[in-house]
């Protein structure tokens, strides 16, 4: 069965998912990212974005993904559409290499940006959320992407309340502070899921 030793990364956008999921890499972790597998499906399947949105969204031979999420932050109905392309697409991917890892029979990470916003998509109990209050996300989005307060608005209000996540977390990484104390964060979940995963 899949997913049996998978624990889930995700959280809000800017609040520090790539940084803890870099923690993990170096500590032996293997990690299952959904983000470059939809970079994978999106130019493989680079045909139906142009049958969806036209050519427009594609860009020297590649489909031009920031062009694409100022389409679908703004539209919600476009959003809907890539999403039906895409999440099918993602998961078998995701499904295929959750398998191979399971066979190791030690806990692995798969990073899901929307993992809460498509649950029922993905049968994984134990989740860890990078939490920031939603006004240091506000500001390490606009920092990060030069972003105008509007796009950065639209970006966080794509997605579920970081709040909600946190309420939802099975691990919590608490990253509103400075670095050193978020390394701490990601030492204590690292030894909660690896106690766990073998108590069980």
């Amino acid at each position: 069965m899949a997913f049996e030793y998978a624990v889930v990364l995700t959280g809000g956008i800017a609040t520090g998912k790539s940084t803890v999921c870099n923690y993990f890499s170096s500590e032996g972790f293997h990690i299952i990212d959904a983000d470059k597998i939809a970079h994978l499906m999106l130019d493989l399947h680079q045909d139906r974005v142009v049958e969806l949105f036209g050519l427009e969204y594609i860009l020297d031979g590649k489909v031009n993904r920031k062009a694409l999420g100022g389409l679908i932050f703004s539209n919600k109905n476009e959003k809907l559409r890539l999403e039906s392309l895409l999440h099918p697409l993602i998961f078998k991917e995701i499904e295929k290499q959750a398998i191979e890892q399971d066979r190791l029979s030690k806990p692995y990470i798969v990073d899901i940006p929307l993992f809460f916003e498509s649950k029922d998509r993905y049968p994984i109990n134990s989740s860890i959320v990078v939490y920031t209050p939603k006004e240091i996300q506000f500001k390490r989005l606009i920092g990060r992407d030069h972003s105008t307060n509007r796009e950065a608005q639209q970006r966080i209000d794509s997605q579920i309340c970081i709040e909600k996540k946190r309420d939802l977390s099975t691990y919590l990484i608490d990253n509103s502070k400075d670095l050193k104390y978020l390394q701490e964060e990601c030492v204590r979940v690292k030894k909660c899921i690896l106690n766990h995963t073998f108590q069980e």
